[in-house]
């Protein structure tokens, strides 16, 4: 098969206004494509139009469009603005998530319900409209998390809430592929951003960054290389959840 690029391409990246999601957004407008970047709340509006800014300096073009994720109808429009303005999509990827620590007794109804909301209900209905508007020979991915192989206590909701990522990619790989689109999840180790450190203590913080076998913590430099392979000569994987995290946990 001939090589498979980005050039052209259209990539919607939700949750792609920073973090590992901006990083991504900035790479996939490098290596040619067009970027719709997604946002959730607006304290992070001023981070979405300033990636948009650094991916319409590479020469591409890019949109950004906020919406809550949780609520089927808001994947639907993001989608449907997306093509509509972009005129098709080429590459999903799902990188929207929220961490929980917290014990079993102490977590609460409402806390609950928000964490599988975030986690898993908005990356389902995200991988349905992904099957539903994508070009053929389209790829999804879904940021999933390395806890998926560790344990651990703590993290019920969170680990918890990810974990039926893994069985909604196997089904999605089963049901798209006829079109050719691959389907997969990444499940990067605890990350060097505000996303984690916000929930650990410093003494959780020194266990993490010395739990990998290559040691330290996980860099959204580490995910990106992955992410832009999987949607380009990576084609042919599709239905897995791929553990990248310098051996911090295994299956």
């Amino acid at each position: 098969m001939a090589k498979i690029d980005l050039k052209n391409k259209v990539v919607l990246i939700a949750g792609g206004a920073k973090n590992l999601g901006g990083l991504i957004s900035r790479e996939v407008a490098k290596q040619g494509a067009d970027v719709v970047v997604h946002y959730n709340s607006d304290s992070t509006k001023a981070a979405a139009e300033e990636t948009v800014k650094a991916i319409e300096n590479t020469g591409r073009k890019a949109i950004v469009l906020q919406g809550d994720l949780t609520k089927a109808k808001n994947v639907k429009s993001l989608f449907e603005t997306a093509k509509s303005q972009l005129g098709r999509i080429d590459v999903a990827i799902n990188t929207v998530g929220m961490v929980l620590k917290k014990p079993f007794a102490e977590t609460t109804e409402e806390e609950f319900d928000t964490m599988s909301a975030v986690n898993s209900k908005s990356a389902y209905f995200f991988l349905k409209e992904a099957g539903k508007h994508l070009e053929d020979n389209g790829k999804v991915m879904t940021i999933a998390t390395s806890l998926l192989g560790a344990y651990t206590g703590l993290y019920s909701t969170y680990a918890g809430g990810k974990a039926p990522v893994e069985h909604y990619t196997r089904a999605a790989s089963k049901e798209f592929g006829e079109r050719g689109i691959s389907v997969n999840a990444i499940a990067p180790g605890p990350m060097d951003t505000p996303f984690f450190y916000g929930q650990e203590s410093p003494e959780a913080v020194a266990y993490h960054k010395s739990a990998s076998a290559l040691g330290g913590l996980t860099k959204i430099e580490d995910i990106v290389p992955i992410v832009t392979f999987l949607a380009t000569d990576g084609w042919w994987i599709t239905g897995q959840t791929i553990l990248a995290n310098g051996g911090y946990t295994t299956k």
